[in-house]
């Protein structure tokens, strides 16, 4: 790990990409040798997904950038977790079923917290902080990820990523490849300066008629739905949102798809 970060660079809020906009740097500083716990742009599709009727949860566009919002960092092996229900250290027990030691993942706090070492340090620019939490969208049965909120753009110390058991007697199990961690910059200045208000749909004429136009489309769209061989039961489903169209055919002035996020690459190459 770097002793001097100002001397390294390292909190250089900016990198130029090919066109030269300036682009922030999040930067992970690897605190051992390979092999490590990899860092990988996070997925856009889970099994449970893939499992649901005709796959209908794929048509959540919401759903699905927020899967792909962030990073993972992947556990490296395979691992079944026991709590007893007790408040101790020992309360967990740990099964480790592959790998070597030094394992990343200990019983520290005791309540039955799951405590993982992120073997990086993290730094982001000025103003800008890092949300450590469970994979998005991701349930795990007997077991809830807890989340964290780092000042990462100063802070020398590292964080570990928590799960908390919440059935008692129940293994739960980690796969080697499996996220336990994503990582998601945050500015919290961003969020504070919200002015947050609840106003009537009326008192705004034009978003009122634009929700209504959407209520009553949607309303026909599932009425025509239960038409065999109507254009909305060939369509299966509405996709609007997915297109970034509203119902009078306007266009969104910014719409994803799908979110392009970078993975990490080794600087010292």
């Amino acid at each position: 790990m770097p002793t001097d970060l100002q001397r390294t660079g390292a909190v250089s809020s900016q990198n130029n990409d090919q066109s030269g906009v300036a682009r922030p740097r999040l930067i992970a500083y690897a605190l051992q040798p390979e092999p490590r716990m990899p860092i990988v742009p996070a997925t856009q599709i889970r099994e449970w997904i893939d499992e649901t009727d005709q796959q209908f949860a794929r048509r959540c566009l919401p759903l699905l950038i927020a899967n792909q919002a962030g990073w993972f960092i992947l556990n490296t092996h395979d691992l079944r977790v026991t709590w007893n229900g007790s408040n101790n250290s020992d309360s967990i027990t740990l099964d480790w079923l592959s790998g070597e030691m030094p394992y990343p993942a200990v019983s520290h706090f005791g309540h039955g917290i799951l405590t993982w070492t992120i073997p990086y340090l993290f730094r982001t620019p000025p103003g800008v902080q890092l949300l450590a939490r469970g994979p998005a969208n991701w349930p795990k049965d007997g077991v809830c990820p807890l989340e964290g909120l780092v000042e990462t753009d100063w802070s020398v110390a590292t964080f570990t990523m928590n799960w908390y058991m919440t059935v008692v007697n129940h293994p739960v199990e980690f796969a080697a490849g499996e996220p336990i961690c994503m990582v998601v910059p945050q500015q919290v200045a961003a969020l504070e300066a919200f002015a947050p208000e609840v106003r009537e749909i009326s008192s705004d004429p034009d978003v009122h008629e634009a929700n209504l136009d959407w209520s009553r489309s949607r309303n026909q769209y599932l009425d025509d739905l239960k038409v065999p061989d109507s254009a909305a039961a060939r369509q299966r489903w509405q996709k609007d949102y997915f297109r970034g169209r509203t119902p009078s055919g306007s266009t969104a002035p910014e719409h994803r798809t799908r979110l392009r996020i970078e993975p990490f690459r080794d600087a010292t190459s």
